[in-house]
């Protein structure tokens, strides 16, 4: 197989792994765990298995990039790990699975408004629509029109994971060049784990559940095997995924793949647990990944200086430089 081929490939990888991780986490959640220990369980467990990695394929210089760029790291580990994937299993345990993971897509959305409104940035017309479409979508996935039946603490929950999964693109796009992602992942784990310690008690958590089986929709699982995924599947083998894919593809046909996620969580959600969305909600999930992809790709085309990006010349690059191109999540660490 061709670069390209690969880097395809190892996208849809990432994504659907990812997606797994959703149903299986809400699963062990249901069962006893509370959603902070099951994301604590997921980052110390990712975090042990490419530490291990690491020291086997005997990769240096983690401790000097943390030193060399302390602040970013420190916020990617707290913001787009620790508080994104909080607040995203908060989400998947007090709502239907397919509706959190399209609360946390709105993460392009938000970072539209942040290249706007704080960079000051040019915002392709695209982008613009892009937000439009995707807020319309978003209020038919949580029916607004019902009065918003859905939970409401789930819904803030979603909104905030979305936020995290902003916070991802803009720290990836000013950490990349500068940061090996091996490294940055398992920095970021790292800082997770200890900002979730006080918050998850692990000591708390009802370990006996890992040891016998766990429902799972109209059947089980073994309790260990459903962690064994969210840590090995939708963490560690997604985010290695994720980064060779964007290694192999451009920003932008990498993110893209990003948006076969939702459907995988959705899916996997009606299989594993029998969860339905209903076909309002279904359209607006559509209207919502049209929407975050265009002002994704809105973002894209400024940062390539076209569309509506005025720069030319020495400014162009500047605009090429500092305006935001999303990678593959990752997923958010959804």
């Amino acid at each position: 197989m061709n670069k390209t081929t690969t880097g395809v490939l190892l996208g849809v990888t990432s994504s659907v792994s990812f997606g797994a991780s959703g149903p299986f986490a809400k699963a062990l959640i249901d069962a006893g765990f509370s959603p902070l220990q099951a994301v604590w369980l997921r980052v110390v467990g990712a975090a042990a298995v490419l530490l291990a990695g690491s020291a086997l394929a005997r990769r240096h210089g983690l401790i000097r990039m943390l030193r060399r760029h302390g602040g970013p790291v420190l916020g990617y580990g707290l913001a787009a790990v620790a508080a994104c994937q909080a607040l995203y299993f908060v989400a998947a345990s007090r709502l239907p699975v397919g509706v959190a993971i399209l609360l946390e897509f709105t993460g392009p959305v938000l970072v539209v408004g942040w290249v706007r409104l704080v960079r000051r940035r040019p915002v392709a017309r695209v982008s613009i629509a892009g937000v439009t479409v995707a807020m319309a979508g978003l209020a038919c996935v949580v029916q607004i029109w019902s009065g918003v039946r859905l939970d409401p603490v789930g819904i803030a929950a979603g909104l905030g994971a979305g936020a995290g999964n902003a916070a991802f693109f803009l720290l990836i796009d000013r950490l990349t060049g500068a940061v090996d992602p091996l490294s940055l992942t398992i920095g970021g784990m790292l800082i997770g784990a200890v900002a979730l310690l006080p918050l998850a008690a692990p000591w708390s958590a009802p370990w006996h559940v890992l040891t016998r089986d766990v429902p799972l929709g109209s059947g089980s699982a073994p309790g260990w095997l459903l962690a064994g995924s969210v840590i090995l599947v939708s963490t560690v083998i997604a985010y290695l995924a994720g980064t060779s894919a964007v290694q192999r593809l451009s920003a932008p046909i990498a993110a893209g793949l990003a948006y076969v996620e939702p459907a995988a969580a959705a899916t996997i959600a009606w299989l594993a647990l029998g969860e339905r969305l209903n076909p309002v909600q279904i359209l607006g999930g559509l209207v919502v990944l049209a929407g975050a992809f265009l002002a994704q790709r809105g973002i894209a085309v400024v940062r390539l200086g076209g569309d509506d990006a005025t720069a030319s010349g020495t400014g162009a690059e500047t605009a090429r430089h500092d305006a935001i191109a999303p990678g593959l999540e990752p997923a958010p660490l959804p």
